[in-house]
């Protein structure tokens, strides 16, 4: 039976690459998409999804839910177009959403929660303020998740926004940490496991060849360049949100530690969202009770990777 799954995120370029994954992944059923501002503004998220939903058959049934528009910091939202483009699609201009045409309709999570309770998976990957105003709100119906996995953190390697902090959690570090404050079952995949998670040139190729439509080239293309760029000894593109999503149905692709984690909840600064994970053994031994313990992947078989994506994105069979 397929994992139900309801995906938060900032619709960027490895988050619809990891909605295209999700598609065709037999083991996966997106049940929702809830879109917040990150790399793009919240209408612009909204927009990525219908178009991707648009070139992709059978997908009436995935909701599509207008989350956040500005952190919990109150501030005004930075984008990155030159990450993700200028509308988060690489070169594609997809139709766009403006705000008028927005449907309010966030409370449409509590009908999934509630049709799905004790199955459903919600995967974080973008800001975590949507989810954060869900514990807010609806404490008691959060409960009846079965997991959330979390794109987020960098523990003990460079971050991406500061030497220490990665994007998701320093874009609202007051969200990020009400939700690893407050849920149950978390597993944070960190740029630990992402930064290694790496399409190369050569896998787009192939994918390329082997699909009918050209998006994820076009993607992957657009979004290796920005890396190129930033570091020349970089390989490929990495795929945070796919692995992520991966993560949800391939138990022994990646190795995991469970401690304690703190959300540095800085205004500014370089510690702006840094996660800190606590190894003292003896502070976890002792104090427990006090400190909730999340699941922190810190190795990824990048073999295993390798072999579900190809096979997934190709529908081919990889070995």
């Amino acid at each position: 039976m397929a994992q139900k799954v309801l995906v938060f995120g900032d619709i960027g370029i490895d988050d619809t690459v990891a909605l295209i994954y999700g598609y065709f992944k037999d083991e996966i059923d997106i049940v929702g998409v809830v879109a917040d501002y990150g790399n793009v503004s919240r209408a612009k998220a909204l927009a990525n999804v219908h178009y991707v939903r648009s070139i992709l058959t059978n997908t009436e049934e995935i909701k599509v839910i207008g989350g956040a528009e500005i952190p919990m910091t109150g501030e005004t939202p930075v984008f990155y177009p030159e990450i993700h483009g200028e509308y988060g699609l690489g070169p594609i201009s997809p139709p766009q959403v403006e705000n008028g045409d927005i449907i309010e309709n966030f409370f449409q999570i509590i009908d999934i929660i509630d049709q799905y309770q004790g199955e459903l998976i919600i995967v974080n990957i973008g800001r975590l303020t949507s989810l954060a105003t869900m514990f807010i709100l609806y404490r008691n119906r959060m409960s009846k998740i079965k997991d959330f996995y979390i794109m987020g953190g960098a523990f003990w390697v460079p971050g991406n926004i500061t030497a220490v902090s990665e994007a998701n959690f320093y874009g609202d570090p007051i969200a990020a940490h009400i939700v690893l404050k407050n849920a149950q079952n978390v597993t944070i995949i960190p740029l630990n496991v992402t930064a290694q998670a790496i399409a190369t040139p050569q896998m787009v190729d192939y994918i390329d060849r082997a699909q009918d439509t050209n998006i994820v080239k076009t993607l992957l293309d657009y979004y290796y360049n920005f890396y190129k760029e930033r570091d020349p000894s970089v390989q490929g593109s990495p795929l945070h949100d796919v692995l992520t999503l991966m993560a949800t149905i391939h138990e022994d692709m990646l190795g995991y530690r469970t401690l304690p984690v703190q959300i540095v909840q800085a205004q500014n600064g370089i510690a702006r969202g840094q996660s800190v994970a606590d190894i003292r053994p003896y502070a976890i031994n002792e104090e427990t009770e006090k400190k909730k313990l999340h699941r922190i992947a810190f190795e990824l078989d990048y073999k295993k990777f390798y072999i579900d994506f190809m096979s997934v994105m190709t529908g081919q069979r990889f070995s």
